[in-house]
């Protein structure tokens, strides 16, 4: 974790509520103006972006709060918790919106005022959001942050609910009133779709799930790359939190002293904690004499292949 995460991760915390404080503004004045169904939608959406928001605001400060007596490994476990309430919110929205225009196409009762207005407001907000997407996702990124992660999810979301809303609209006012009420269900399954993505990814990190291949590989690729290291079993990788703790035996000759031995452990827990993503690393020394070497084809493939378990 870098040394600036907590005040990166606080400022776009800050960004996020204010551009959907002003989303909520902009869009419900287009839909008091048109009475829009799907710019109304897309405003009960980002009064829900505005709701979580706050709640990612006062969640990341509490996981970027420094390690202390009662949490020595920090908060940032907190923050698959902050991402499950954002789900809660999206689903909300999306559950609102759905109910709304799904009333609308079985009452039959579809008006919509004509004119620029909410198109301009919906092409405005679509752009807003696309910007806000790549930034936070490229945060989410460099600071390893499943909050932000899911906040990304849900703005990449909003540009296509936004397209969405802007077709019906255009198609109401080209006559085709009906169009209004389906582009808001499309905007919903739009919304409860970000929210599954959301609670799939945070429950990974509160259940322990592994990391992906590619930097399980590198874990073990760093292990063998020590020149008196020999082999390595039983690697386990898997998320504490938005972290990753890793433990694994690895195999040296028996003749090694003790300094020695001490030596190339800590070089291998150096090496793998210099990943980003990786928290705490526990590394076993297994000597050839107490049989304790043993071939793991898990490790073989996640190194490449280049490595092959050495016959006794």
């Amino acid at each position: 974790m870098t040394d600036d995460r907590p005040r990166v991760l606080r400022k776009v915390g800050l960004l996020l509520l204010a551009v959907n404080l002003g989303l909520v503004a902009l869009k419900g004045g287009a839909w008091l103006a048109t009475g829009s169904l799907a710019v109304q939608s897309e405003t009960v959406n980002s009064a829900a972006d505005s709701v979580y928001s706050l709640v990612t605001v006062a969640g990341l400060y509490l996981t970027t709060r420094p390690p202390d007596f009662e949490h020595p490994h920090g908060h940032e476990r907190i923050e698959p918790f902050v991402g499950l309430f954002v789900a809660l919110g999206i689903f909300a929205a999306g559950g609102t919106v759905l109910y709304q225009s799904g009333m609308a196409l079985l009452s039959g009762d579809v008006s919509v005022s004509r004119g620029p207005t909410a198109v301009a407001v919906l092409v405005v907000a679509a752009v807003t959001k696309y910007l806000l997407y790549r930034y936070v996702l490229a945060a989410s990124e460099r600071h390893n942050s499943p909050a932000l992660t899911a906040t990304a999810l849900d703005n990449r979301n909003d540009i296509l609910t936004a397209s969405a809303a802007i077709v019906g609209v255009l198609g109401a006012g080209a006559g085709y009133p009906i169009l209004d009420p389906l582009a808001a269900v499309v905007v919903a399954v739009g919304i409860v779709y970000t929210g599954v993505e959301v609670v799939r990814d945070n429950l990974g990190y509160l259940v322990g799930r592994a990391p992906p291949e590619e930097l399980r590989g590198e874990i073990v690729r760093r292990a063998l790359s020590h020149p008196d290291v020999e082999g390595a079993h039983d690697v386990i990788a898997h998320y504490v939190g938005p972290e990753i703790d890793v433990s694994l035996h690895i195999e040296v000759e028996g003749d090694r002293t003790l300094f020695e031995a001490h030596d190339i452990e800590s070089a291998v827990v150096a090496s793998i904690r210099d990943l980003p993503e990786v928290d705490d690393v526990f590394v076993h020394v297994d000597p050839r004499e107490l049989d304790e070497w043993k071939p793991d084809e898990e490790v073989d493939q996640l190194a490449g292949g280049r490595w092959r378990s050495r016959e006794e």
